[in-house]
């Protein structure tokens, strides 16, 4: 079962990406643009990781704080997911 929520969220972040990348595309050729709240929503069902990527990656929506921390904030949370999915003990790395 973990392998599946893994694999979720590695599929999205993919998606999300691709998405960031997308979009800043179109932010160049003054073209229809990907609307903000399905890019939150990317990030918010698995693709934070792959968000917060993109946006450094692509250097799109920096300058907007919601984004900037948001996605961090959430890329943060599924980290911490995938590492206790894998069964990694945070607190065992973090006291030594």
């Amino acid at each position: 079962m973990n392998e599946i929520f893994i694999s979720w969220i590695l599929f999205v972040s993919i998606w999300a990406f691709a998405a960031m990348g997308y979009d800043k595309r179109q932010a160049k050729r003054k073209a229809r643009r990907v609307p903000e709240k399905n890019l939150w929503f990317l990030a918010f069902v698995g693709g934070a990781i792959g968000s917060y990527a993109g946006m450094l990656i692509f250097n799109h929506k920096t300058r907007r704080t919601t984004f900037r921390v948001g996605f961090l904030l959430l890329a943060v949370v599924y980290i911490l997911l995938i590492l206790y999915l894998l069964g990694i003990d945070i607190l065992k790395i973090t006291s030594r």
